[in-house]
């Protein structure tokens, strides 16, 4: 728990800048979320300023959720950048296996080499080549059901995937963490997911232990959405409070909220 503790402090103490090329349903969202949290987001997108964007951030984090032609020459030359510099590069596959376009972009993003690959169960098994029905950006899977994917995209890829659900597991090839905190609730507001994405790339740009970046930004999301689901009525004050629960929570409370386990 302390290097989870200590990755927290971090994040405090440096206010990592966080690129997200991510979709316009949660720009505002995550942006916000990093803010609270004590990062630095930037929303870029423009092709022609991506090398030099990516010079200057100390994370990058690209997700699919709403993908066109231009996008996708920005989330490429973004990752080949980020990746040539050796700066984190977060993958959030959503809606991998939905279209063969998407299915397509996943493969050369993949190709290039993410250090961290985070998303719900039905994209870690369709990204792992497992014959299932994609529904759109929500899981049919559990996260338990794609842990044995999970373990080998990471093994294939190289990279630390982490499988969102009712249990958060962070896998780099047969090492494997548990996150148990969450609330139901969660699934009912718009880009939590993406949110997590964002959370690890914060985390990634400030702990060289990728693994250990990855347990703690889900760590502090989990933690999070329980301090906020005990004030909320429903899912609109939960994202309020949610943003309240980021801002104010301390490395104590972390320390004692988290449910975390290995195996």
């Amino acid at each position: 728990m302390e290097a989870i503790t200590n990755a927290f402090k971090k994040v405090k103490e440096q206010s990592p800048l966080v690129q997200s090329i991510t979709n316009y349903v949660v720009m505002n969202n995550t942006a916000n979320a990093l803010l609270s949290l004590g990062a630095s987001p930037i929303m870029a997108h423009a092709r022609s300023e991506m090398e030099d964007m990516v010079s200057i951030i100390s994370a990058l984090v690209v997700n699919i959720g709403t993908l066109d032609e231009y996008w996708v020459e920005s989330m490429l030359a973004a990752a080949k950048k980020a990746k040539s510099m050796e700066k984190p590069f977060v993958l959030d596959p959503v809606g991998a296996g939905a279209t063969p376009y998407r299915n397509q972009t996943l493969t050369q993003l993949i190709q290039i080499g993410p250090s961290i690959i985070r998303g719900n169960a039905s994209e870690i098994m369709s990204l792992a080549s497992v014959n299932i029905q994609s529904k759109g950006v929500d899981s049919s899977n559990t996260s338990d059901e794609a842990l044995d994917a999970g373990k080998r995209l990471s093994n294939e890829t190289g990279a630390v995937v982490c499988i969102s659900g009712e249990v958060d597991y962070v896998i780099l090839r047969d090492k494997v963490g548990k996150i148990k905190n969450g609330n139901p609730m969660m699934a009912k507001v718009t880009g939590m997911g993406c949110t997590a994405s964002a959370i690890v790339g914060a985390f990634a740009a400030v702990e060289k232990d990728l693994f250990t970046a990855t347990m703690a930004a889900m760590a502090v999301m989990g933690v999070a959405g329980d301090l906020a689901a005990e004030k909320a009525e429903g899912p609109g004050t939960l994202q309020l409070h949610f943003y309240d629960a980021l801002y104010q929570l301390n490395p104590e409370q972390l320390a004692e909220k988290a449910i975390v386990e290995f195996q």
